[in-house]
């Protein structure tokens, strides 16, 4: 299914919306005055860097809010193992370390390196986990201005990836070059949206969302008893949707130009930078959706895929990914 933004397409309004979604997403809940059992409950807290939003369907508030705190130490604990931006994360001591020394790292971090290496290899190098130092060097939250571009070109078409040495069955990562700065940010928050869900279900819960920044997952169903309807925003008009889909016990994430980004000389410089230039992809597409099975897969995907044409994506989708599929690309 192939949803493209139509700007006099009749859709459900931001008004037809409750919304448990910020950022790519707008998720339909209950209207506000209704009552009964369940109910949806949720949580929002800062983490990954964005916002996260949970809602867990129930008939006992207090066992959700228990099952929300499961989900939530979650994500914490996924954050802490794979931000670069702890020194002593899997992902800093890999940095921190010298070229060509071992470091260990949990048996969670090997599994994620491993689908960020195939990813890598997947799309010829379009997605590259090693680029931390070309994210640093352009830090769009901070930025006004683009960086020299002979320092944003010390990173083009360096394929820092194949410098990453990883033996999964060890759990022992090694840097091979110095510039291999590791930087899982494209697919560890899919991998933590995962983990909040299967903490969800040993509590038991059958029916939920956690939705982390752009990535979601849908659990089971609405409190309506039916699919849950999520709304993906407009790239070009925030205030409206692009689309809307039915999602069960199924993942989605969106990559887009549209809200980590400073605008210079005419030129709008995002976060999704291209390790062919090293520099942030030049794209006529501002958006990109993508559903899967796993959230991590979701994730990955859309960081892979995002500047690619429509007939492109699919057909790496295809090969790398045959369960997942696009759905948004505008």
């Amino acid at each position: 299914m192939i949803l493209h933004d139509r700007p006099n397409r009749r859709g459900p309004s931001r008004r037809e919306f409750v919304s448990l979604g910020i950022g790519a997403f707008v998720v339909a809940a209950a209207p506000l005055l209704r009552s009964g059992r369940p109910v949806l409950v949720r949580r929002t807290v800062p983490v990954m860097g964005t916002i996260a939003e949970l809602g867990v369907v129930h008939d006992d508030a207090r066992y959700a809010h228990r099952a929300l705190d499961a989900a939530v130490d979650e994500l914490v604990r996924v954050e802490r193992l794979m931000t670069r931006f702890r020194p002593d994360s899997d992902v800093g001591r890999v940095n921190l370390a010298n070229v060509r020394e071992a470091v260990a790292v949990t048996r969670e971090s090997a599994f994620v390196i491993d689908a960020a290496l195939h990813w890598a290899e997947a799309s010829d190098g379009a997605f590259d986990p090693c680029l931390g130092g070309a994210v640093t060097l352009w830090d769009v939250a901070r930025r006004r201005e683009p960086p020299d571009p002979v320092q944003a070109s010390h990173f083009a078409g360096r394929r820092l990836y194949r410098a990453l040495g990883l033996d999964r069955a060890a759990g022992v990562a090694m840097r091979e070059e110095a510039d291999v700065s590791l930087d899982l940010g494209g697919i560890a928050k899919g991998y933590g949206v995962d983990r909040a869900v299967a903490a969800l279900r040993a509590w038991g819960i059958r029916n939920g969302l956690v939705n982390v920044g752009g990535d979601l997952y849908a659990l089971g169903r609405s409190e309506h008893g039916e699919p849950w309807r999520i709304g993906i925003r407009s790239a070009a008009d925030p205030s409206r949707l692009a689309g809307t889909m039915l999602m069960s016990d199924r993942a989605v994430a969106t990559s887009g130009d549209y809200e980590q980004f400073f605008e210079h000389a005419g030129r709008r410089y995002h976060h999704l930078l291209d390790p062919a230039t090293g520099e942030p992809r030049h794209t006529a597409a501002h958006s990109l959706t993508i559903a899967a099975d796993d959230c991590m897969t979701a994730d990955a995907a859309a960081t892979a895929l995002f500047g690619r044409s429509h007939d492109a994506a699919v057909t790496l989708l295809r090969a790398a990914a045959p369960a997942a599929e696009l759905l948004h690309l505008g």
